[in-house]
Parts: C-alpha cells; structure tokens; sequence
C-alpha cells in the first residue's frame, strides 16, 4: 500500500477528484510505490531510520499521478480553430515515472556511464609526429 492517499492527490489538484478518478489515483499510487520500491528495496526501513522523510515520499508518489491525472492521454498541445495551447512535459506528461529531482530526495543517483571500445592500433605504442607518417 503506498504512503500517498487519494486524499493526498486531491490536495495538490485543482478541483476534487470524481468517484472514477479516485479509483484511478488508489491503484496508480500502488503502482507510484511498485516503482519506488523497485530503486529503493528497504524504503520502509529508511523511513524508519530517518533517512529518507516520509512526507517527501508521499510528495513524490502525488506528483507522479498528479502528472498522470492532469493530461491522461498524454497531449502535448492541442489546436481548435485560432485556440491552441501547449502542455508542459514537466507537470503533466500523461506518464507515471519518478522524475531525477525526485530520485535525488530518495538518495538515488543518476550516473552515465560511457563503453568505450578500445583498438590495439600499430602507432599507438608511441606518439607520431606528422614527419613521420612518410606520406
């Protein structure tokens, strides 16, 4: 069960939630903390030991359906006639996904790793000078 309620979405929106929306929040908050528990196993004793804030989690598990809720079908602009108007991707992607501010509440960090194939060249073994390349 995730540490975010319905309650806990509704507050952060703009208008109180339909009955099919509550249905829709409760099991996207357990889906919200599937994601979570998946990067953070031991979130639950983190809390406990102070590590991580539970209200922070509880923020992050709103948001993430909030960005769902505010654009369900995942629009990023929409035209009619002369009215057109464009939906940030930051506040609602129509996505349930933890953003990188949000795994950096949780202590997790991002890291990019480059592979690099490396080729045992002949003039590797000491540095050519352009004289010496007999071109």
């Amino acid at each position: 069960m995730a540490y975010a309620t319905t309650k806990d979405v509704s507050d952060r929106f703009i208008r109180p939630l339909d009955t099919d929306e509550q249905r829709v929040v409760a099991t996207r908050l357990d889906d919200a903390e599937r994601m979570l528990r998946r990067r953070v196993p031991d979130l639950d004793d983190q809390i406990v030991a102070g590590t991580i804030d539970q209200d922070d989690v509880v923020m992050i598990e709103a948001d993430m359906v909030l960005r769902l809720i505010r654009n369900p079908d995942g629009y990023k602009s929409e035209t009619e006639g002369d009215y057109s108007y464009t939906i940030s991707a930051e506040v609602a992607s129509g996505r349930l996904e933890v953003l990188r501010d949000e795994w950096a509440l949780l202590g997790v960090r991002s890291s990019t790793y480059v592979i690099a194939p490396e080729f045992d060249l002949p003039w590797k073994s000491r540095p050519l000078n352009w004289w010496e390349l007999n071109l």
